[in-house]
């Protein structure tokens, strides 16, 4: 889910006009270049001597305040399927306006069974998500794509870097045996992977009760040992902007799509593609004497399921 903050120093009228507005009740709304690019309700204002400022995230943030509002169980089927069935759920009472896109099915199928009123539908969602299907919003749309979509929107070089780059290994996200247990009725319980040559054993256990089968507690734990037997490398452009120069269309560093980095400015040289995790876009407006300025940082991030 991503977030928005707006920093607005009032004068003339707008005071009074920026007084009124309301947590949930209003939205936050970002156009790019005259495009609608991000949309999302505010959650956070703060009013002080001289300014406001204003905070929101993305329309899957009413997800996050919204349960299941009926019993619902699957069998066997897409995770495609069933996460289209947690957001039309969740937004049905109350729609703030939304639509879903499916950009490619899970190819992953699954089990699963959900109470009304119990747990919140985002965890459901991102519950979901760890087995192996990826969401994403972009403005008012909710896209889903499969957890190997690897579709890359550019290329970025050291020479689109000037500033430089980190790279990094998180070793927190290395998992190489995972222990998944279904509903307590059902009793299941998934195992996959083991001990690696060359990282040794590392173990996890979750549970994820609305799982209702061997077959599905058994993917889900393929799915995280899956993105889960490498350590993660991450690059972050750090508090650096990207190069206005770049062949790269900003609108389209969206996450869960790629892209291909070359670099030999560190001592971890990387070619490969990468899958966008992360992006940050701050700007500065401009007045009579200062034009304002923009930057760009982008974080991408290769696991088992993005490195060849």
């Amino acid at each position: 889910m991503s977030t928005a903050t707006a920093t607005i120093n009032p004068d003339g009228d707008c005071c009074a006009r920026l007084g009124r507005i309301s947590t949930w009740r209003c939205r936050l709304v970002v156009f790019r270049d005259g495009k609608y690019c991000w949309d999302g309700p505010i959650t956070g204002i703060t009013w002080s001597l001289g300014q406001v400022e204003i905070r929101a995230q993305d329309v899957l943030a009413w997800l996050g305040n919204r349960v299941p509002h009926e019993n619902k169980s699957f069998t066997s089927v897409d995770l495609s399927e069933i996460a289209q069935w947690l957001i039309q759920d969740g937004y049905q009472p109350d729609d703030p306006g939304h639509t879903v896109e499916v950009v490619g099915q899970a190819g992953v199928t699954g089990s699963r069974s959900y109470s009304a009123g119990v747990g919140q539908t985002l965890d459901h969602l991102s519950q979901l998500a760890e087995a192996g299907i990826d969401f994403t919003a972009i403005g008012s749309k909710i896209l889903l794509l499969p957890e190997t979509h690897l579709a890359p929107v550019g290329r970025l070089s050291d020479a689109d870097m000037p500033d430089g780059l980190q790279v990094s290994e998180d070793g927190a996200g290395l998992t190489t045996r995972w222990i998944v247990a279904g509903s307590e009725d059902s009793g299941v319980i998934g195992i996959a992977g083991g001990t690696d040559s060359y990282y040794g054993l590392h173990e996890r256990y979750v549970e994820q009760t609305e799982i209702t089968d061997q077959a599905s507690v058994d993917e889900a734990a393929r799915a995280r040992e899956r993105t889960t037997s490498r350590v993660p490398v991450v690059i972050d452009t750090q508090q650096v902007t990207i190069s206005p120069l770049a062949a790269i269309d900003v609108p389209s560093l969206v996450p869960g799509w790629c892209l291909d980095i070359t670099s030999a400015s560190t001592c971890r040289t990387v070619r490969q593609r990468l899958k966008i995790t992360g992006l940050r876009v701050a700007e500065t407006g401009g007045d009579d004497n200062n034009p304002g300025s923009e930057s760009v940082q982008v974080q991408v991030a290769a696991s088992g399921a993005e490195t060849p």
